[in-house]
């Protein structure tokens, strides 16, 4: 059920967004009296049919049978259909290419500024309606924090509570915050409270490469310090056990554990093994035997709610639209950032590149419209950003041709513009094999070899 939560969540989202983007295409041609023969949501490839449409004036709507994105065909434009026959015959009043430049650019950059628009919305709305979802450090003093190895072989430890990033305080417990200071940016400087005194350390200039070599999510690098009480037992080990929600695992073959990440540790040096695991249940310690899972597991959830505060900075309507677009400004620098550490080796491609498999593990295994309206947002402000990546058969090769014919006076010849598509759509294409093939290794295929 879970899996199919999470299909359901990507195909809406991605309907959305796909239907939206090519609405900012189909609006302004159509204003600029342009012809537009289809209008599609999903691809409707040979052989085989689309699964609907219909027929409205001029233009043909429908729903392909290929769900991984959509189009608009506008008459008189070369375009990834590579249907060039109507170019052969002479320029007619409706067609793309009879209009102005200036009318071709607006029709081009449509869809990108409708995204780009749609996902400032979005976070504006979200901010409105859920408000803004933190912990301050402050609520975390008593645990501390519980980092991944990636940050303990750093020097932090756990229970350490990270004061300031450089010379930002930091006042909320947020790894994007972390990750934008630190990864993205230049800050190796952190300070940290350490048993009630401040210490500053000095991180090493490949953290990001480790970090995303690694696959570290943002979730998982850093977040507030929990006992482990059980919350759920799910079919395996410790349900075998006799272990039961509200047990406290307390010792882990004899010694101390009181938190979750010193169990997790622990089970991870000893997966595929026996052990002795001292349960804490009505005021009496018990023995459980256990085998640990090859994956570190024993099968439960542990408890996370009521050890710390979580707080919501609530916004009024006036003031969520400012911040809404501050949001999706900050998530777009900080994509441009991470392509930016791509092409300089500061980070690597082939732990990053990711495909629809990677989109889809964004969202909530169970319905979350939070979650997903967060997760949409993102992907509308970045499919923006890939469009408009001058690659031709994207929007942005359209746009860089078209900005040189306005800034020339000479217009691309449309068989220079059918080459270019042709490579651009083929370097596309081999972009997403590429995705899609490290996708199937990191989550399918790299734990078999």
């Amino acid at each position: 059920m879970d899996s199919i939560s999470v299909i359901v969540q990507f195909f809406l989202s991605l309907s959305i967004l796909v239907t939206l983007h090519e609405l900012g295409h189909f609006a302004p041609a159509r204003w600029f009296n342009t012809r537009v023969e289809k209008f599609y949501l999903f691809f409707d490839f040979e052989p085989f049919k689309a699964l609907w449409k219909t027929k409205r004036g001029d233009t043909e709507y429908g729903i392909g049978w290929m769900p991984l994105g959509g189009y608009v065909k506008i008459s008189g434009m070369v375009d990834e259909s590579m249907d060039t026959e109507q170019l052969k015959q002479p320029p007619q009043p409706w067609e793309f290419r009879s209009k102005p430049a200036w009318q071709r650019l607006i029709i081009m950059i449509g869809g990108v500024t409708v995204n780009f628009l749609l996902g400032f919305f979005i976070f504006a709305m979200m901010l409105w309606y859920f408000g803004k979802a933190y912990v301050p450090t402050t609520a975390v003093k008593e645990y501390g924090l519980a980092y991944d190895s990636v940050l303990l072989n750093q020097g932090l430890r756990q229970g350490d509570i990270i004061a300031s990033i450089g010379n930002k305080p930091f006042n909320r417990v947020d790894p994007g915050v972390f990750i934008e200071e630190v990864v993205l940016g230049d800050t190796r400087n952190i300070t940290l409270t350490r048993n009630g005194r401040d210490t500053t350390i000095i991180l090493s200039d490949d953290l990001g490469k480790q970090i995303t070599s690694q696959r570290i999510s943002k979730s998982s690098l850093f977040a507030p310090r929990v006992p482990f009480v059980v919350e759920e037992v799910a079919q395996g080990p410790a349900r075998d056990a006799g272990i039961q929600k509200g047990d406290r695992i307390v010792m882990f073959n004899g010694e101390k554990t009181a938190y979750f990440d010193e169990f997790a540790a622990m089970a991870w040096s000893n997966r595929g093994n026996n052990v002795i695991l001292g349960i804490e249940r009505n005021g009496q310690t018990l023995d459980f035997p256990v085998k640990i899972t090859p994956e570190g597991k024993i099968g439960v959830m542990a408890k996370r709610e009521g050890y710390f505060t979580i707080e919501r900075e609530k916004y009024s309507l006036l003031s969520a639209l400012p911040a809404g677009v501050e949001m999706g400004w900050g998530f777009l620098t900080g994509q441009v950032k991470a392509f930016g550490q791509m092409f300089s080796g500061k980070i690597s491609v082939k732990d990053n590149l990711g495909s629809v498999i990677s989109i889809g593990k964004l969202f909530s295994p169970t319905w979350n419209w939070e979650v997903f309206w967060s997760v949409t947002a993102s992907l509308s402000i970045i499919l923006a950003f890939m469009n408009l990546l001058p690659i031709p058969a994207l929007d942005g090769g359209y746009v860089m041709f078209l900005i040189w014919e306005v800034v020339t006076g000479k217009k691309v010849s449309d068989k220079f513009m059918e080459k270019a598509v042709t490579i651009g759509f083929m370097l596309l294409l081999g972009l997403m094999i590429l995705a899609f093939g490290l996708d199937i290794w990191r989550h399918f295929l790299e734990k078999l070899f």
